[in-house]
């Protein structure tokens, strides 16, 4: 009798995990992917595209701030992927669903006049006013991966 709290609570630690690692990136979230930024990867923080000079990605051990003037290029693409871990747990039919993820390239010199590039995985509820505003802050125009990417960038 004693081990069925502990099989029922292993169960949620289970699920909790798949389905965390199941879903993208929180909707008004971002994640550094990687590049050459010098930020940790899997680091999530919200991007803040507010300012009128700079981007900032700010997380509790440090700060990313890129100057509209420094970027030199911006690329959006996005993936997609099935939801193994979910429809492990709670259901077959989330197989037939998939994910996207929503991936912006920021490319910019750095106060060195070095190129760099920082990869970041946007929510779904923000990509499209990032990619706005980003071309409308920096005048560069972002370059879609392929036309599913323009048409989800666009809409």
């Amino acid at each position: 009798m004693r081990t069925r709290p502990f099989r029922l609570a292993g169960f949620l630690l289970v699920f909790i995990f798949l389905a965390q690692s199941a879903f993208p990136v929180d909707g008004k979230k971002a994640q550094y992917v990687g590049g050459t930024a010098g930020v940790p990867e899997e680091t999530e923080a919200v991007l803040n595209v507010g300012g009128t000079d700079v981007v900032t990605f700010q997380w509790k051990q440090g700060k990313l701030e890129i100057p509209y003037l420094r970027v030199t290029a911006l690329s959006y693409g996005q993936h997609a992927g099935r939801r193994i871990g979910v429809a492990i747990v709670v259901s077959p039919l989330a197989l037939f669903s998939k994910k996207r993820r929503h991936y912006l390239t920021i490319e910019y010199t750095d106060a060195q006049d070095k190129q760099q590039a920082a990869i970041f995985e946007i929510g779904k509820d923000a990509i499209r006013t990032t990619l706005t505003i980003m071309e409308v802050r920096t005048g560069k125009t972002v370059e879609y991966e392929d036309d599913e990417a323009r048409k989800a960038g666009s809409k």
